[in-house]
């Protein structure tokens, strides 16, 4: 469910994972194959974006541990209830 998604900036440790991810995209496609769509985009944490080959796309059951939830305000809400309308 779009509602469920966590906000950019959120830090997670994906499932067999050895480092953090930070989440800085939600409900994106591969550049490669427009046809999946994935439910985050995220980079390294603490580094953070040192390029595209280190950017990394996953759903939220890789997802093993949320170590911090990002930032939410009335912003989000809105931008979540219109993701929804999409999704329906």
């Amino acid at each position: 469910m779009v509602e469920d998604l966590l906000p950019i900036g959120s830090v997670v440790l994906l499932k067999d994972g050895q480092k953090r991810i930070m989440i800085f995209g939600i409900k994106q496609t591969d550049a490669d194959n427009d046809d999946i769509e994935y439910d985050y985009v995220g980079v390294l944490y603490p580094e953070g974006n040192l390029g595209a080959e280190y950017q990394f796309l996953f759903n939220k059951e890789d997802i093993f541990e949320v170590f911090f939830r990002g930032y939410e305000d009335e912003e989000r809400v809105e931008f979540i209830n219109k993701l929804k309308e999409f999704y329906v």
